[in-house]
């Protein structure tokens, strides 16, 4: 069974947000508190308060033990954005977006054997390969086309003479 929770109208940055909702997904939620307490961010008390959450709406709802559930899928998703403006150089205003976001956490007491993936067929790494000491460059002979060798000699006196 699945149970949800949600956090709206969070005054922090979704970006900012959903590193710490990624951190814990697929944890059981014992783990998944102890990470998101100790994780020195904003979000992460704000991740941990709808978790907590969601927690209490599976045992209260459902009556599901809170020790064999598992975070299935933490989101963070755009809230409205406040928009603000700031006075700027020679009478101009510069923008200023305060972002809030929408926090959704899904918590599930079915265990999932995950897929083993297909691997992909990656590019090997390259290694660098040590360069050559340059020689000195040779001089190259420049040559004269063939043709106009030929003609040269047919029309040079000495080649009437013989």
């Amino acid at each position: 069974m699945e149970v949800k929770s949600t956090y709206k109208y969070a005054r922090i940055s979704p970006k900012k947000a959903r590193d710490v909702a990624r951190a814990i997904q697929g944890m059981p939620v014992s783990e998944a508190l102890d990470v998101l307490a100790y994780t020195p961010r904003k979000a992460a008390q704000i991740v941990s308060k709808t978790l907590k959450s969601a927690v209490a709406n599976a045992e209260n709802n459902f009556e599901l033990d809170a020790e064999e559930l598992t975070v299935k899928e933490a989101t963070v998703g755009d809230g409205p954005t406040f928009k603000r403006f700031k006075p700027r150089a020679r009478g101009s205003a510069g923008a200023i977006r305060k972002r809030t976001s929408h926090v959704f956490i899904v918590l599930t007491d079915e265990v999932e054997i995950p897929e083993p993936r297909e691997r992909s067929s990656k590019p090997k790494k390259r290694t660098l390969k040590p360069k050559k000491a340059a020689a000195p460059k040779a001089e190259k002979k420049v040559e004269a086309p063939k043709e106009a060798a030929e003609v040269v000699a047919e029309e040079s006196p000495a080649a009437e003479t013989e």
